[in-house]
C-alpha cells in the first residue's frame, strides 16, 4: 500500500510530466518555429500515461481520467464495478492492471475534490464528495465503438427471494409441488425466487380467483424485473490508516476497492446511497444482457461534475447510451 507523501509525491510528478509536455510543444526561443502540419495534435492535449502499466490515462485538456480495464464478470452479484487486478474480481465487473494511488492522484490533478467514506457508526451516513460520471467505451467483434453510463452494467439484483404476507392459502389455490411459488405456513408467506416471467406471471394469476393472491403475484412480477442502477458515484477519497501509533499511514483502496457499489470505508469512488455490503442484503448485480463478452477491453472514463452530491441519488434515468463509429473515437 502506498502513503500520503507517496500519493502527493505522484501528484507531483504528474504536474512536471504536463508541464514538460506543455514546454515541448513550444519552439525554442533562438529557432525560428518549425512548420507543424495541421491536424497534428499538439503534445499539451495528448494523454498523459500515469502509471508504469500505462492503464491510468490524464486528460488535462478534457478533465478526465481514463483507467484501461477488461470485462471480468458478467453475472456476479457485485459489490463493486471496478476492482484492482487479481483482488475482488469475482464480485466486480471490470479489473484494473494498477496501484490505486494512480487514479486517485490523477483526480486531484483535474481539481476532483475528495469527500468521506461511508460512515456505519454510531449511525449510517453516506459516502460525500465530488460527483464523479462514469462511462464505458468498448469495441465490438465488428471494431464498432460503444459508450454508454457504466450504470447501463448495473442492476437491482432479481436473483433473491420475494415475498408477501398471506395469512393462509386461498380455498381454491392447490400449489403443485413442482412449482417455484411457496407458501411457509409458519412464517405466514407467500414466496417466489429470481424474476418471473409473462408467461409465468398469466399461469400463476390463473390457479386463483383471490383478490390478495393475485396482488401478490403481480407485486412478485414487477418488484422481480430488471431495473438499472440510478444512483450516482461520488469521489470518496479511500481512507489513510495506521497499523501501529507513529507507524506509516497507508491508503486503503490499495487493497482493490476503486469503483464500489456496495459502500465500503476503503473505496476511492462510492455510490452515493445507503448499499450494504452484507452478502445476503447485497443491493446490485451485473446487467448481463448489456455487458461484452468476458475479456474485452473497456476504457472507464472518469468525469468530475463539480457539484458535491450527498444523501440519496438523483431520480433521474440513467438509460442514457449511445453507439459511435470507430472513426469518430475519443480516447
Amino acid at each position: 500500500m502506498r502513503t500520503i507523501p507517496q500519493i502527493l509525491l505522484l501528484l507531483f510528478v504528474t504536474s512536471g510530466m504536463l508541464t514538460t509536455a506543455r514546454a515541448a510543444d513550444k519552439p525554442a526561443a533562438d529557432k525560428p518555429a518549425a512548420k507543424k502540419p495541421a491536424k497534428t495534435e499538439k503534445a499539451a492535449d495528448a494523454l498523459v500515461k500515469l502509471n508504469p502499466e500505462g492503464t491510468v490515462l490524464l486528460d488535462l485538456k478534457g478533465k478526465r481520467v481514463l483507467l484501461k480495464t477488461k470485462v471480468v464478470q458478467r453475472e456476479a452479484v457485485l459489490e463493486f464495478f471496478c476492482c484492482l487486478s487479481q483482488t475482488l474480481e469475482h464480485e466486480s465487473i471490470v479489473s484494473l492492471d494498477s496501484k490505486a494511488m494512480y487514479i486517485h492522484a490523477a483526480l486531484l490533478r483535474i481539481g476532483a475534490k475528495p469527500g468521506k467514506p461511508a460512515q456505519f457508526d454510531p449511525e449510517y451516513k453516506p459516502p460525500t464528495g465530488q460527483k464523479i460520471d462514469i462511462f464505458v467505451q468498448w469495441r465490438d467483434k465488428k471494431k464498432t465503438l460503444h459508450r454508454v453510463r457504466a450504470q447501463d452494467w448495473v442492476q437491482r439484483v432479481t436473483r433473491r427471494f420475494y415475498s408477501v404476507p398471506m395469512e393462509k392459502l386461498p380455498n381454491d389455490l392447490k400449489i403443485p409441488a413442482e412449482s417455484e411459488l411457496r407458501y411457509d405456513k409458519f412464517a405466514k408467506e407467500l414466496l417466489w425466487f429470481g424474476p418471473m416471467t409473462e408467461k409465468q406471471k398469466k399461469r400463476l394469476l390463473a390457479w386463483s380467483k383471490d383478490a390478495a393472491y393475485k396482488k401478490g403475484i403481480e407485486k412478485f412480477f414487477d418488484d422481480s424485473q430488471p431495473q438499472k442502477m440510478t444512483a450516482e458515484w461520488v469521489f470518496a477519497g479511500s481512507q489513510f490508516v495506521r497499523d501501529e501509533p507513529g507507524g506509516p499511514e497507508y491508503y486503503l483502496a490499495e487493497s482493490g476497492q476503486i469503483i464500489s457499489v456496495a459502500n465500503f470505508s476503503s473505496s476511492i469512488i462510492d455510490v452515493a446511497m445507503k448499499s450494504t455490503d452484507a452478502e445476503a442484503n447485497l443491493l446490485f448485480e451485473a446487467a448481463t444482457d448489456q455487458i461484452p463478452p468476458l475479456g474485452t477491453e473497456v476504457t472507464v472514463e472518469l468525469i468530475p461534475q463539480f457539484k458535491p452530491v450527498k444523501g440519496e441519488a438523483s431520480k433521474k434515468s440513467a438509460a442514457t447510451s449511445k453507439t459511435t463509429p470507430s472513426k469518430s473515437s475519443k480516447k
